[in-house]
C-alpha cells in the first residue's frame, strides 16, 4: 500500500509561482514512479510531469515544459512540483500518483497509476 498526500495548492496571479508537495508513504513507494496529473472542470485528466524511481529521470508534458520542475527527495519521501510562469490555463485540481514503471521507464499514463492522492486545487487568475 502507498499513501499520497498533496499540499501547496492555492490561488495566484498569472506569472506567479507555486510549489506543490506530494508526501508519499508505504514500504513499496520507492518502487514506483511518481507523477503529477491535473484535471480542470469539464476537461479530461492530463499528465503534467513524472519522475523516475531513482529521481534522476523526468518527463514533462509539452504544455508545462520549461515552466514546471519535478523533483524527488528520497530522504523525506516527498515529490515536489515547482510551477513558474503560471497561466490561467494551468488552473486545475492537481493530484500526484504512484505510477507503475514499464520496464526501465516511467510513462505519464494515468492508466498505469496504482495509487492517487486526494488532490490540491491550483487557481491562476489573469
Amino acid at each position: 500500500q502507498v499513501q499520497l498526500v498533496e499540499s501547496g495548492g492555492g490561488s495566484v496571479q498569472a506569472g506567479g509561482s507555486l510549489r506543490l508537495s506530494c508526501a508519499a508513504s508505504g514500504y513499496t513507494v520507492s518502487s514506483y514512479c511518481i507523477g503529477w496529473f491535473r484535471q480542470a472542470p469539464g476537461k479530461e485528466r492530463e499528465g503534467v510531469a513524472i519522475v523516475a524511481r531513482s529521481g534522476n529521470g523526468t518527463y514533462y508534458a509539452d504544455s508545462v515544459k520549461g515552466r514546471f520542475t519535478i523533483s524527488r527527495d528520497h530522504a523525506s519521501s516527498t515529490v515536489y512540483l515547482d510551477m513558474n510562469s503560471l497561466k490561467p490555463e494551468d488552473s486545475a485540481m492537481y493530484s500526484c500518483a504512484a505510477v507503475a514503471p514499464r520496464g526501465r521507464g516511467c510513462y505519464l499514463r494515468s492508466d498505469d497509476a496504482n495509487y492517487w492522492g486526494q488532490g490540491t486545487q491550483v487557481t491562476v487568475s489573469s
